[in-house]
């Protein structure tokens, strides 16, 4: 499920935070859902954007969406800020997106 963040950028009530360690674990707050994970990737919608890990061997060893907090273990090769609709393309066939 795809967020609408322009919605929550004026009521920003919870602190956000990224703690990396040794490039093995992270721990995000301010997490309001996880769109999307396997091994490779994880995105995720925070209260100040969306947020993509890519890794190896990632898996979430936590998750309180309550509290809005993430834990995420493998090897952390890279973490992005997005504010994009990752919903656009998602169930469209390649030549659609192609013809564009």
């Amino acid at each position: 499920m795809i967020r609408d963040l322009d919605d929550k950028k004026g009521t920003r009530s919870r602190s956000h935070s990224i703690l990396l360690e040794n490039r093995q674990k992270v721990t995000i707050t301010g997490v309001q859902d996880v769109d999307s994970f396997d091994e490779a990737t994880v995105l995720l919608a925070t209260d100040f954007g969306y947020i993509t890990l890519h890794g190896v061997d990632l898996h979430i060893s936590k998750l309180n969406l309550e509290e809005g907090q993430l834990l995420v273990e493998g090897e952390i090769i890279a973490l992005q800020y997005s504010d994009a609709d990752y919903s656009r393309g998602k169930g469209e066939g390649l030549l659609s997106r192609l013809f564009r």
